[in-house]
């Protein structure tokens, strides 16, 4: 058997014929370029996380970057993060000349430790990113404590996120501004790049509206520096379509996560969800300090695995300058020496979450 980490053909499949009559609308409209899908699209994500405002971006990198623009960050200014997450979420503080400060992470949940936020704030540091790793919420209020003692704005990394929620509320709208990514591999995924800023602040989000268009509230006229990202409304009309699925996937996801847990918490450490959260399994990741050992036996046995993530960001060359060394955030190193993710998505049969449980037995056995 063949068991793919992830595959989109089973969801598209269901989808094809309303992702085809979206896809031909948009041709017949000739609108392209912000056309009548994208803020629609906008208005009902809006309306499903509970925020105020959304607006679409052209990917979840630039998501972030708009954010921390949009707050007002510049050279020289510091912006504490995790080092256990994608590189995007330290790439974008650095390319806008802020220095990327980083904070070990919780072993459990794999995110941001708040307790140990507050030693690495400075007269420079001016905002606080948590990323919820592998969709589960960061421990937010506490970060909003921290950020609110200090005045500091909180961006909420929700790029593998979307649908879940901490103590009732959706992840993205509970800092200041939320990001996220519609990348296809995302519990809700475009057919390409796509992305996401929400915020309650008028003020954020005018200037994010107006930074995806090279700063430029009305054509030609440009109040500031901006970008060149829009969400693409082909995008946006396959997002349309998909979103209304996003819960029951979701459900889909945790429903795998608990069979997973039930079957392997006896081999493997298996990923703990914190009371007041709902964990959406973005990724599905265990820990083993055979994980190298246990990745190379499934995949010889068809079962695709990834790691999420085999080098921590401050052990990354891009982040050499910063002047990190290896036992500078130990969990974050120990993490990505141990965690391997598994197949986990809503399409996912039950003869493959035996095998793939039955094979990771039988390593184990050996």
């Amino acid at each position: 058997m063949n068991v793919p980490l992830f595959t989109l053909n089973r969801q598209h499949e269901k989808l094809m014929d309303e992702l085809m009559k979206a896809t031909l609308e948009v041709i017949k409209s000739g609108k392209f370029i912000l056309g009548p899908q994208v803020s629609e699209f906008e208005e009902k994500v809006a309306d499903y996380l509970g925020v105020k405002y959304a607006v679409g971006v052209g990917n979840g990198t630039d998501a972030i970057s708009i954010a921390l623009s949009a707050i007002g960050i510049n050279p020289g200014d510091e912006v504490i993060t995790t080092p256990f997450t994608f590189v995007a979420t330290a790439e974008t503080i650095a390319m806008l000349g802020a220095k990327p400060v980083f904070v070990d992470i919780d072993p459990d949940t794999f995110n941001i430790n708040p307790e140990l936020i507050e030693e690495r704030i400075t007269e420079k540091t001016r905002a606080i990113i948590p990323v919820h790793l592998y969709g589960q919420a960061a421990e937010m209020d506490r970060i909003l404590e921290i950020a609110k003692k200090y005045d500091l704005f909180v961006i909420e990394d929700t790029a593998q996120g979307i649908g879940a929620t901490y103590r009732g509320r959706k992840l993205g709208t509970i800092g200041d501004v939320g990001t996220f990514s519609f990348f296809p591999t995302k519990n809700l995924g475009a057919l390409g790049d796509g992305g996401l800023v929400v915020t309650n602040n008028e003020e954020i989000f005018k200037k994010v509206k107006s930074l995806r268009v090279h700063g430029s509230p009305r054509k030609y006229y440009h109040e500031y520096l901006g970008y060149n990202s829009r969400l693409d409304t082909l995008q946006a009309a396959y997002l349309i379509v998909k979103l209304p699925h996003t819960d029951e996937w979701n459900r889909k996801r945790r429903e795998i996560a608990d069979f997973y847990n039930e079957n392997l918490k006896d081999v493997v450490r298996v990923p703990r969800e914190k009371e007041g959260n709902y964990h959406i399994y973005h990724q599905y990741s265990i820990r083993t300090e055979k994980r190298d050992e246990l990745r190379n036996f499934l995949n010889e046995r068809g079962i695709g695995t990834a790691i999420h993530y085999p080098i921590p960001l401050h052990l990354q060359p891009a982040f050499s300058y910063l002047g990190y060394k290896e036992g500078d955030f130990p969990e974050a190193e120990k993490a990505a020496r141990e965690v391997l993710s598994l197949p986990v998505f809503p399409e996912l049969t039950e003869d493959e979450k035996n095998y793939v449980v039955e094979k990771i037995k039988e390593f184990f056995r050996r």
